[in-house]
């Protein structure tokens, strides 16, 4: 199954909780479907509660996702073996991406600029459409660049406490 941390970049990363990258996948296989059955049937709503699930674990980390709930239920019935885990961060990095594209998404509806809002909640179901069918995640890619933007989510996460998010790590993707 392919990782979302580029190999080499892990050691650089501030301590967090592991995570089961098949429950990542699985939540964004369920965005992902419920962002396209939003558009189907022109219900903005389920794009804001698409957001509520996103959002929650983004801003206080995938332990409280709704949907990884659901996933460490389906492990325990299935009785599913573990996973390598791998570092929420990048992930967690993801949703927040998601999150802003589907806040513009939802501001876009209430101004009245349906079709952008729609363009932005199918951007968002098409990458979690990916990272669900192929385990690819761009948002969790993205966290690696070398750009600020990951070092300030990074830093109000770990509460200023560490480095950047990437301290001087060389990193290659596989």
């Amino acid at each position: 199954m392919p990782s979302s941390i580029p190999s080499g970049a892990a050691a650089g990363l501030p301590p967090a909780a592991k995570i089961d990258p098949r429950g990542h996948r699985f939540g964004a296989g369920v965005s992902a479907v419920l962002l396209i059955v939003a558009f189907v049937a022109n219900a903005p709503w389920l794009v804001a509660v698409a957001l509520a699930s996103i959002g929650v674990s983004a801003a206080f980390g995938l332990r409280y996702s709704i949907y990884g709930a659901i996933w460490r239920r389906i492990v325990r019935l299935a009785r599913l073996g573990p996973a390598e885990p791998e570092h929420e961060y990048p992930p967690r990095f993801a949703q927040v991406l998601g999150s802003t594209a589907l806040t513009l998404s939802l501001v876009s509806f209430v101004i009245g600029a349906t079709g952008l809002g729609w363009v932005f909640a199918l951007a968002v179901a098409g990458l979690q459409s990916l990272l669900g069918l192929t385990g690819y995640c761009l948002g969790c890619r993205l966290y690696f660049l070398r750009w600020w933007v990951p070092d300030v989510v990074t830093r109000i996460w770990t509460r200023g406490r560490q480095g950047g998010a990437l301290s001087g790590v060389k990193i290659s993707y596989r």
